[in-house]
């Protein structure tokens, strides 16, 4: 019988292919979380990052999408919408949170998602992008297309998160949020993050 070897999620597992318009996700946390775990880029397990150090907890599924790098197409399409600070990529997978009405317990699974917007932050110089995504077939979230239709509370409480959670109280946020993009501006940071991804291993010799 031939071994069976799980594969790596960020490498061995296709970004789908319907996207950019449904994706596959590999989700690392869920909101009950108060572990950030993320995976290991070497061996593919989901491994402790940090304790989740304040009262903040992410208000979303949170993952990233297979086969996709923020690398330099990402950063010179963040400079293109105006993020005149971004000098790179942040070196990992493409981001992405996923709104569902469902209460998922645990992370280390595969999902299939539907980009609506996404939020460019810029960590540093590098950027950062949250790509903002509803579960498919989500009973709640599946009638909203485009960021610009989510109830304003749901993304003031995903730009809070994002701008505070590695922040400690008496600081200034080290983070900022250069842009926020609807649905079309998802797919095409998707597309090219997966253009960084074809030139981080195909690049050539």
């Amino acid at each position: 019988m031939k071994p069976v070897y799980k594969a790596h999620p960020w490498h061995g597992i296709p970004v789908g292919e319907k996207a950019p318009e449904t994706v596959t996700v590999f989700i690392e946390i869920v909101p009950s979380d108060t572990i950030k775990y993320e995976v290991d880029k070497e061996s593919g397990y989901l491994k402790i990052d940090r304790p989740q150090k304040y009262s903040n907890i992410i208000p979303s599924l949170y993952g990233f999408i297979p086969q996709t790098y923020c690398g330099e197409e990402v950063a010179k399409l963040a400079r293109e919408r105006g993020s005149e600070k971004v000098m790179e990529g942040d070196g990992d997978p493409l981001d992405i949170c996923v709104l569902s009405s469902h209460n998922i317990p645990h992370g280390d699974i595969l999902l299939q998602a539907i980009p609506i917007g996404g939020l460019c932050l810029l960590d540093k110089g590098e950027a950062d992008d949250k790509i903002i995504a509803v579960l498919v077939a989500d009973p709640i979230y599946q009638k909203f297309k485009d960021i610009t239709e989510l109830p304003e509370a749901i993304l003031a409480r995903l730009k809070h998160y994002f701008l505070t959670y590695k922040s400690l109280p008496d600081e200034k946020n080290a983070i900022e949020i250069s842009n926020v993009y609807g649905r079309e501006g998802a797919h095409e940071v998707i597309r090219k993050s997966m253009m960084d991804y074809r030139d981080l291993i195909f690049k050539p010799i």
